[in-house]
């Protein structure tokens, strides 16, 4: 169990570290909507999951994945900046979480899609990156307004 544990949190620390270098993140797609999967961890407010929306930081990592309920999907590809703008902020408005580079057995991190953007904005300044966005004058604009959510 605890090396399952440590599994995830480095496929994780993964995920950050390659979609912050490549700038590209995957998902699943099919013609209804996104692969998606119900949290092992979180519960919402009557006791049932939350439900999670998968994304990898390799196409063929994702790609492995399309089999059984995901057989019909295909590999699509978001810029990062799409991403976080579009996707985590609009996840976490809708209490949904993040799932990290699933495996086949649909095992994979699960996390706050604004803890994710803060963890992403660190690997982006360690490597002293820039990103434009459409919605944030910039990295330090997206963290302290990320940050203001926190504290409110």
């Amino acid at each position: 169990m605890i090396q399952d544990h440590f599994t995830l949190v480095n496929r994780h620390k993964d995920f950050v570290k390659k979609v912050s270098t490549n700038e590209i993140v995957y998902a699943l797609k099919d013609h209804e909507g996104y692969a998606t999967s119900s949290s092992n961890k979180i519960e919402d407010e009557n006791g049932d999951a939350v439900g999670i929306i998968c994304f990898w930081s390799d196409k063929v990592r994702a790609k492995s994945c399309i089999k059984n309920e995901w057989s019909e999907y295909e590999v699509d590809e978001l810029g990062l900046a799409e991403f976080i703008e579009n996707w985590c902020v609009g996840m976490s408005n809708d209490g949904l979480i993040v799932g990290t580079n699933f495996d086949q057995n649909l095992y994979g991190y699960e996390i706050e899609p604004l803890d994710l953007i803060l963890e992403i904005i660190n690997e982006l300044y360690s490597q002293n990156k820039q990103i434009k966005f459409k919605k944030f004058d910039g990295i330090k604009d997206l963290e302290m307004q990320v940050k203001n959510i926190f504290e409110n």
